[in-house]
């Protein structure tokens, strides 16, 4: 697909809240709701096909993942990243470190595109599935918020392409 936005779900499931993003786009991937030239996935722990998707050219990108951003468990929190958030990291084609997974992606041939994370602080991490309810009631909110992001995003890639009117003459 070139452009669009792409709405990676990350983390796994077998480790209680950090299946918070596969949650997530799970919901996110029931028809209706998104605008068109809008892909939703769960990627899991599969960094290297993010990382190989990511070379199909979208104007944006919309991670939802567990994230340690240090408030209570539930709290939602919308970051957007840049090249110079990412520092570096060594690329683990067997894992998913986001973070590795997206300062790599010049070594493959790709660019960063406009990049937003949607995370949940986790309650639990540990081996085990299923939310715990914070995390579990923070889901739906982080739905609406997907939506609302990637609604702005399609938005602003349309306007890329819309060419000025020509102006009349009298």
């Amino acid at each position: 697909m070139a452009g669009g936005v792409l709405v990676a779900g990350i983390g796994n499931l077998f480790l209680g809240d950090d299946g918070f993003g596969p949650e997530v786009v799970r919901r996110l991937a029931a028809p209706g709701g998104l605008p068109p030239r809008v892909r939703v996935t769960d990627y899991g722990i599969r960094g290297m096909h993010l990382a190989y998707d990511l070379l199909d050219g979208y104007d944006a990108l919309v991670l939802v993942d567990a994230y340690p951003g240090g408030g209570p468990p539930g709290e939602l929190t919308l970051l957007e990243i840049g090249a110079e958030d990412l520092g570096t990291g060594e690329f683990d084609a067997h894992g998913m470190n986001p973070v590795s997974v997206l300062a790599n992606l010049d070594k493959i041939g790709g660019s960063l595109p406009i990049t937003h994370l949607v995370g949940c602080t986790p309650a639990d991490v540990d081996e085990g599935i299923g939310l715990s309810e914070a995390v579990s009631s923070a889901v739906p909110v982080a739905v609406d918020a997907v939506r609302a992001l990637v609604r702005r995003l399609a938005s602003a890639e349309r306007a890329k392409f819309v060419l000025p009117a020509e102006p009349r003459s009298p």
